[in-house]
């Protein structure tokens, strides 16, 4: 027997039910917000990911399903979705229009990381991207978002904000960084050390509890940021709290990508045990200038399908559609071409076997239709088809033409 590859897995039954559940309220409530579908390739250049994710980043370093091709070219399997959107919108030339651009995308992903819950090697994102705004109006709209999809399925979460800074303010502050973290990096674990050399803003995402304990008194990034930044994070704090969204402050809240500056958010879930961020994002106004773009201001999100699914419950399904069936092999042939007519209007489950009236109402009922439509012996002779609402009981005998 052939089994799925390690950290990959088949969605059916509920949890189908539920990927396509959660992709049709959050995609209807993108539109809500003027975002438009945008699909990206899984296979893109290697150096597209390098040049945006990082070549520091675990990602990058550890994490990718990567290989070269039959015509020698070195490529990727997408391992996140926003440098694939950036990278359309400036195949797509639309970094030399004078408007802004919304996408919202959904889809799989790949990392080769070590699988356990609600994270796997082959996975699924639903996220959104925004080119050409920079107002921080726009990152507040953005969690507005993410709190009304997770609203409308019910899961609980809070939220965590920070800013990044920009590239005026970054530098001083990374002075200060390395200089603290150099201090204390023989009781820093292996990963910091390595990432004091090429990202040291990502130690403080760092989750080993020792290394959180010595960061404590770290240089704070929004203490040292430049007016413009300062001013964007105080009113995405007042905007916070004129709508009522409740936030906390973590000053260790990083992005793991190397392209986010200034605002970077986080939405966080303690129902999952400890892998709890199910949705995260922030702006990054310097990425599509990295993939050799014109400079344009963006910011956008992504939350992982497979980390909120044991968090959704299925709204209760209502009863649809038509089941046909027939009580002898005549029957059969005469419900096949009613079916043909009725799939043009509505769902229509057929049963290809004779059976019993008992047999194909439990049937129906599994099929979970709303009508169940019986041709037996003398439905045949009088041209009638015995009909039953499953949800009023109601029955009846009509002509085939009323149907």
């Amino acid at each position: 027997m052939i089994n799925p590859l390690r950290g990959m897995k088949d969605l059916m039954f509920e949890e189908s039910q539920k990927f396509e559940h959660i992709i049709t309220t959050a995609s209807n409530i993108a539109r809500n917000y003027g975002y438009s579908y945008i699909e990206t390739p899984i296979l893109e250049e290697t150096a597209l990911f390098k040049r945006s994710v990082g070549e520091s980043s675990d990602i990058v370093g550890k994490e990718m399903y990567q290989f070269m091709d039959k015509g020698e070219n070195d490529v990727c399997m997408r391992p996140e979705g926003t440098a694939g959107v950036a990278r359309a919108f400036i195949s797509n030339k639309l970094d030399r229009q004078d408007a802004n651009y919304r996408f919202y995308y959904y889809g799989s992903m790949f990392r080769y990381e070590r699988p356990q819950k609600g994270r796997l090697r082959s996975f699924h994102q639903f996220g959104c991207e925004s080119f050409g705004e920079g107002s921080v109006y726009e990152d507040f709209m953005l969690i507005s978002m993410i709190k009304d999809i997770f609203d409308e399925l019910g899961i609980n979460f809070s939220l965590k904000i920070n800013s990044l800074g920009c590239h005026e303010c970054m530098p001083p502050y990374r002075t200060k960084l390395v200089s603290f973290l150099e201090g204390i990096k023989d009781d820093l674990c292996e990963d910091c050390n390595r990432r004091i050399l090429t990202n040291p803003i990502r130690v403080l995402d760092c989750k080993n509890e020792k290394c959180q304990t010595l960061l404590k008194t770290s240089p704070k990034l929004i203490d040292n940021l430049c007016k413009n930044c300062n001013d964007d994070f105080i009113k995405l704090q007042t905007l916070l709290n004129e709508t009522g969204i409740a936030y906390e402050v973590d000053t260790n809240l990083v992005r793991g990508l190397d392209y986010y500056s200034k605002t970077a958010f986080e939405f966080i879930s303690n129902d999952i045990g400890s892998q709890s961020a199910i949705a995260g994002g922030g702006r990054y106004d310097r990425l599509v200038e990295f993939l050799d773009g014109r400079s344009t201001p963006a910011v956008g999100f992504a939350l992982g399908i497979e980390r909120i699914m044991d968090l959704v419950q299925l709204p209760e399904i209502k009863r649809e559609g038509l089941y046909l069936g027939g009580m002898n092999e005549e029957a059969i042939h005469l419900i096949l071409k009613i079916a043909r007519g009725q799939l043009k209007t509505q769902k229509v489950t057929m049963e290809y076997k004779p059976k019993s009236l008992k047999a194909h109402l439990k049937s129906a009922d599994k099929a979970g239709a709303r009508m169940i439509g019986i041709i037996g012996e003398d439905e045949l002779l009088n041209g009638t088809i015995w009909m039953k609402d499953l949800e009023t009981k109601e029955e009846k005998t009509i002509q085939l033409g009323e149907l």
